[in-house]
């Protein structure tokens, strides 16, 4: 699973990690991946506030509105999403926006979106997050999401729903 979330979110920053570190400790064969982008220019790389929501399962099942995936959103606020369920849509869909995050020709993320995972995603946003905590600039948009907590913080994001939505 990849999520590309803001590395630094306005709100719901204890929701999202603790979320996070409750899916990270059920990820015994490391297949979460959690990121953030950042824009590279003539200075330093500047985070990109990722507010899109959208979440596209298997290549086949695509939702696309303004909801964020959580409680408060989905039940507390007036918020819209599309949902579609179709393969080619939601294929082409992800595949566009690979190519987008990897910086990649749309032919190059055509392949296995597993084998892209191991062989493009992880290596990049880990070499990048080294880059960034050594220093360096950075030579990609793509960074591995740091602090997703592996302990304490999964309990915060469910207690502060509850207390937030009821």
């Amino acid at each position: 699973m990849v999520v590309v979330l803001p590395a630094h979110p306005s709100t719901g920053a204890d929701d999202t990690r603790g979320q996070l570190g409750v899916l990270s400790a059920a990820d015994v064969e490391r297949r979460l991946l959690a990121c953030t982008l950042v824009a590279r220019g003539s200075g330093a790389a500047e985070a990109v506030y990722v507010h899109a929501k959208i979440g596209i399962v298997d290549d086949r099942w695509l939702t696309l509105g303004s909801a964020n995936l959580n409680e408060h959103s989905l039940f507390n606020d007036t918020e819209v999403n599309l949902v579609i369920d179709d393969p080619a849509l939601a294929t082409a869909t992800r595949q566009r926006l690979w190519a987008e995050h990897l910086e990649l020709p749309l032919h190059d993320v055509v392949a296995d979106p597993a084998k892209l995972v191991d062989e493009s995603w992880w290596p990049i946003a880990s070499q990048q997050l080294a880059r960034r905590r050594a220093g360096a600039p950075l030579t990609h948009r793509l960074v591995l999401l740091p602090g997703v907590s592996h302990r304490s913080r999964r309990l915060l994001g469910p207690i502060q729903s509850l207390l937030v939505d009821g």
